[in-house]
């Protein structure tokens, strides 16, 4: 494992071919979330996006675990400047870039995702979660509410039902339970985590990154307006894939039987 972009040691980064891994790593704080992983976090993905070798992403966190959510230790100092709480808080722009990036991201789920931690999960494409990870927003145990995202992203990922049960009484899941509830993509043995995640990014990476991204805008225009609106959005991208160089060359490498090389464009 390398640390490709010089970032702080906080967060790590490999890469296995045209998937980069990005791993929390803070194992002396259950890879909490501070101000240090925020700016690593945002500095590599800054980095990747505009990366044309890099299709898709891997997220996770190290020793074991994904992340035990916000770094309690930085509250109080949060609490002396409201306003630069409330950045901190939120990690700045970090869920929505997450969210908006233009390539996959896909969340490896070991051991904890709390907090700030399954707010990530949530911001995420996708995720792949091991069958005896824990999961939730525990912060009104702590008399605080979730600040990246998770009041608006666990009620759109579990219906209001489901994510009031969760949100107001802190409980936590297991991956099976989480996987159950549609929380997560899919829940394999705790061992497995990482690898399969790596093997969707690469499965994924395989395609055209002009199309996978277009999907992927097309699909997080469903969240944001009217059905009509999400369709007209979806003609419009459809139109431009279509007209591609990626179009033209996966519709003949299917009539010629062999594997189609994707440029992007």
């Amino acid at each position: 494992m390398n640390n490709r972009s010089g970032h702080d040691d906080v967060v790590r980064s490999e890469r296995r071919g045209a998937v980069a891994i990005l791993r929390i790593n803070r194992p002396e704080a259950r890879n909490a979330l501070n101000a240090a992983v925020f700016a690593a976090l945002n500095g590599h993905l800054a980095e990747l996006r505009t990366d044309d070798s890099v299709r898709a992403i891997v997220l996770a966190g190290a020793s074991g675990v994904f992340c035990a959510g916000a770094d309690i230790t930085a509250f109080d100092a949060l609490r002396a400047d409201p306003l630069i709480g409330q950045r901190r808080a939120s990690g700045g722009t970090l869920w929505a870039d997450l969210e908006n990036f233009p390539k996959p991201v896909i969340a490896a789920v070991e051991g904890l995702a709390l907090g700030g931690g399954l707010e990530l999960v949530l911001a995420c494409d996708t995720s792949i979660v091991g069958q005896g990870a824990r999961l939730g927003l525990p912060e009104v145990k702590l008399g605080v509410i979730p600040g990246g995202g998770g009041t608006q992203r666990l009620i759109r990922a579990l219906g209001k039902p489901r994510a009031m049960a969760l949100l107001l009484s802190g409980d936590l899941v297991t991956g099976t339970e989480a996987a159950t509830l549609g929380l997560v993509g899919k829940v394999v043995d705790d061992d497995e985590v990482v690898e399969q995640a790596i093997a969707l990014a690469q499965r994924i990476s395989a395609n055209s990154p002009l199309a996978v991204a277009l999907a992927k805008d097309a699909a997080l225009a469903a969240q944001t307006g009217s059905i009509a609106a999400g369709l007209e959005h979806e003609k419009r991208n459809f139109v431009y894939s279509l007209a591609s160089d990626d179009s033209h060359e996966g519709q003949a490498a299917f009539v010629a039987k062999r594997s189609p090389n994707f440029t992007g464009r």
